[in-house]
């Protein structure tokens, strides 16, 4: 990735309706949905309204032992969630699913997202007693939800009737004792997918690609607004908030966060990165030897613009398997340094060629500017940028950390100033007309970092840090 944008989180939920291993089955999920969270990863196992949970720092291959699962046992439902975080640090008490005891049962969250009222919601419930043991908007959600609950016969309706409070973006799934609910928030900003198991047990997730991993069949994306709830073996829908508003999915999904295999809402995410591909070289074409992609998300696209372009496609780098997304390092030093560590020209591939060079955006410049010099010095003969996304230009407050337009280079320099930073013979990027129809018609995705139009009216507390922030004003002022 040639910047800073962090992923989201992936969520994953199963209801059986047998009594079965869902933690191994989740475990297995999680996997899948690695890419969408590297900091923490946990899961919630619902055995006939017994709970037990399991959840720690790091990837998933490290979070859990077997001793982890013969502690969460059989049931039959589970939550699991990997994460990233948009909101709060990425402490231990941040780590989800959340699990709260309420006067009416148990319930588990996992959320993927990012409210946008999240501040006010907290103070509100703050004001009304409300203690809590993370700086998430997660847990506003799961308190929402509850406050609800002692208000209606069924958790349900007390999340349809949340959905009236929180705003912004949220894919849901939550365990109840005896019902696994999956929700979609009205914009749709989040993929969340449903598909079954041989067995009949049902699957929520971020991803198809997580459905496949369980050997489960997609069965189609839920609705942006739907409420999907799995109960006695059967599973039912509510719709009563879909069509309000009109459809704003990230467009980022297609373009870097989701796996190539995934399908969102009925279209190939490897297709769509083709496809920008092959716009790119209608838009942009030029003279060249080879086009090579950054890995992973530029492939697919560098792959289009050698299909359209004619222009032999070839692997340019070799990539180092055993580190983790360039940004996941901790400061912005450490993660430059990644780099050099992460990827390697091929200079076979490199040297005495004209270069066209492929990836999913630029956000900062300063990734962008190392993997360059690295084709430089493997003796490119020229560097031709083609990125498959517009100029990223403002912040996101839908579900991932870019929480603010400083810094972003392409809201302080044109393109041709651009080529000149990170120092490629040219620059182009894809067009605001073309990334509105990667998926071949345009099905309603959310570009506010590309135009700063918003969908949702963002608030004025939306720093990543706010409620850190907040807690420690309140500790110097009781000093």
């Amino acid at each position: 990735m040639t910047g800073n944008i962090h992923e989201e989180c992936g969520v994953f939920g199963i209801y059986s309706p047998n009594t079965i291993d869902v933690a191994q089955i989740t475990y297995c999920a999680l996997f899948a949905l690695q890419h969408r969270g590297q900091e923490s990863a946990g899961i919630a196992v619902n055995d006939d309204g017994v709970f037990t949970v399991k959840k720690s720092l790091g990837l998933v291959s490290d979070a859990f032992s077997q001793e982890d699962f013969n502690a969460l046992g059989k049931g039959n439902i589970s939550v699991g969630h990997v994460r990233y975080a948009t909101t709060g640090g990425d402490s231990a008490e941040n780590i989800q699913p959340i699990v709260i005891n309420h006067r009416k049962g148990r319930m588990a969250l996992a959320h993927n997202g990012n409210l946008t009222n999240s501040y006010e919601l907290r103070e509100a419930l703050e004001e009304k007693g409300a203690i809590f043991h993370s700086t998430t908007d997660s847990e506003i959600i799961a308190y929402t939800i509850v406050q609800e609950r002692l208000k209606f016969g069924s958790v349900e309706e007390a999340v349809s009737s949340a959905m009236d409070i929180i705003k912004g973006a949220y894919s849901l799934v939550i365990s109840s004792p005896s019902k696994l609910i999956a929700v979609r928030d009205p914009n749709g900003f989040r993929p969340l997918c449903y598909g079954k198991m041989p067995d009949g047990s049902v699957c929520f997730a971020s991803e198809s690609c997580a459905l496949d991993a369980v050997n489960a069949t997609l069965i189609r994306d839920l609705l942006p607004g739907e409420i999907a709830i799995a109960e006695n073996g059967k599973i039912r829908f509510d719709t009563s908030h879909c069509n309000k508003v009109p459809k704003s999915t990230c467009v980022f999904e297609y373009i870097y966060f989701a796996r190539p295999d995934s399908v969102i809402d009925g279209a190939s995410v490897s297709e769509a990165r083709q496809q920008a591909g092959r716009f790119l070289a209608q838009e942009h074409p030029t003279d060249a030897d080879v086009v090579i992609g950054v890995p992973d998300s530029g492939l697919e696209a560098a792959l289009g613009y050698s299909k359209e372009s004619n222009i032999p496609y070839a692997i340019g780098f070799t990539k180092n398997k055993y580190i983790g997304r360039t940004f996941i390092a901790p400061d912005q030093t450490l993660r430059e340094k990644n780099v050099n560590i992460k990827l390697n020209p091929i200079k076979s591939v490199v040297n005495g060629k004209r270069i066209v060079l492929v990836d999913d955006s630029i956000v900062r410049g300063t990734t962008s500017r190392r993997i360059v010099d690295q084709l430089w010095a493997a003796g490119a003969k020229e560097i031709h940028m083609r990125i498959s996304a517009p100029p990223f230009i403002s912040a996101c407050y839908y579900g991932t950390d870019i929480d603010s337009a400083k810094g972003l280079i392409a809201n302080e320099h044109t393109a041709e100033e651009i080529a000149k930073i990170i120092g490629v013979t040219s620059l182009g990027y894809l067009s605001m007309e073309h990334v509105l129809l990667l998926t071949g018609k345009n099905t309603g995705f959310c570009t506010a970092c590309f135009d700063g139009k918003y969908p949702v009216a963002p608030s004025k507390h939306s720093e990543k840090s706010r409620f850190e922030r907040k807690i420690s004003e309140a500790k110097k002022h009781k000093n």
